[in-house]
């Protein structure tokens, strides 16, 4: 009987300190002064999925990371830089342990690269606020006379606010492209080849350098002109049958240019000019027909695309296809902007 009830007792006992270690524990309450304080901070995911295919490509596509921190009312705290392979790793998540409040991060994609082709103007210091933040294009790699430096390096942003809690409170930093690749084809209506050399090829815009919220900033900046970072010739592999014209396989020239992101509020123009005389043959407003892409299916569930500007932000890879006469000037009714057909009647250019 006496074992009994001690044995009771010993259950009762063991139960009581399991539950008070059970709340200990998860609670992190600090009954002893001696005891290290509970983690207290944020645990932040990144995400690239702002792009057409809905899909998170944040580990393919981003290479190395800048994080910018700034206090609730603006104040820089800190930066934290990631290079490694962690990056490409889909459940990587950047843990930071700060001081209770509310905080605002501010990510970058590609500034921190060895390749990189963009940088902030001036890295932030403890007098800096977040409205103070800019991030500008290396002008001189986009004229290098060297073409394949004038690729730009993949450039991403995104933001977030977030409140700290004890254990990390989660939350996730959306990230856009900043970086697009334009890819120029010239064929032959007859089916004659196209000599790229016989042509010069370039965009101007004003988009070199971005304000705090990832906007272009235009005023006092000069436009900048791109040049092809890549030309050649390639061959369709196809027959063109038409009036009083054998079959034959096409020969084109095609140029990809590099561009810095491409908003509605500017107006950037695509100049092809023929080097035997110097005449423009092709002056073309770029947004007006890459908009024209943005398909009526992406207005609906589970896409929702609200506007021209959000197809520009996803798509970033654009590909202009222009059919020339026998005397390389442009057959300015048509052009084929990613595999669509767009017949011009009456545009004005």
């Amino acid at each position: 009987m006496r074992n009994s009830k001690r044995n009771f007792i010993l259950t009762l006992l063991g139960a009581a300190l399991c539950a008070a270690s059970i709340v200990f524990f998860s609670s992190c309450e600090r009954i002893y002064d001696d005891l290290e304080p509970c983690p207290h901070g944020v645990s932040l995911r990144f995400v690239y999925d702002y792009n057409m295919l809905y899909a998170n490509a944040f580990p393919s596509s981003v290479d190395c990371l800048t994080l910018y921190i700034y206090d609730e009312n603006g104040n820089y705290v800190d930066t934290k830089v990631v290079t490694g392979a962690e990056l490409q790793d889909e459940n990587y998540r950047m843990i930071l342990d700060l001081e209770e409040g509310t905080y605002r991060f501010v990510a970058y994609g590609g500034l921190a690269c060895g390749e990189k082709t963009f940088s902030v103007l001036r890295e932030p210091s403890a007098e800096s606020m977040h409205t103070d933040l800019q991030v500008g294009m290396d002008i001189h790699r986009v004229a290098a006379p060297v073409p394949s430096e004038r690729r730009l390096h993949d450039m991403f942003w995104g933001e977030l606010t977030l409140t700290t809690a004890e254990l990390y409170n989660e939350g996730t930093v959306k990230m856009m492209k900043n970086t697009n690749n334009i890819r120029i084809v010239l064929q032959q209506e007859s089916g004659e080849a196209v000599d790229v050399d016989d042509f010069l090829f370039e965009i101007t815009d004003n988009n070199s350098l971005f304000a705090y919220d990832n906007d272009l900033v235009t005023d006092g900046q000069l436009p900048v002109t791109y040049k092809p970072w890549v030309t050649g010739q390639a061959y369709t592999g196809v027959s063109i049958v038409g009036n009083n014209v054998a079959p034959k396989e096409v020969t084109v020239a095609y140029a990809e240019i590099s561009t810095s992101r491409l908003m509605t509020k500017n107006s950037p123009r695509l100049l092809i000019k023929r080097k035997s005389d110097g005449a423009t043959i092709v002056d073309f407003p770029i947004i007006n027909y890459l908009v024209l892409l943005r398909s009526d299916y992406y207005k609906f569930p589970p896409y929702n695309m609200t506007d021209d500007q959000e197809y520009l932000d996803r798509e970033s890879h654009f590909s202009l296809f222009f059919f020339l006469r026998p005397d390389q000037s442009w057959i300015n009714t048509r052009i084929v902007v990613n595999d669509w057909v767009v017949r011009i009647n009456n545009a004005e250019l």
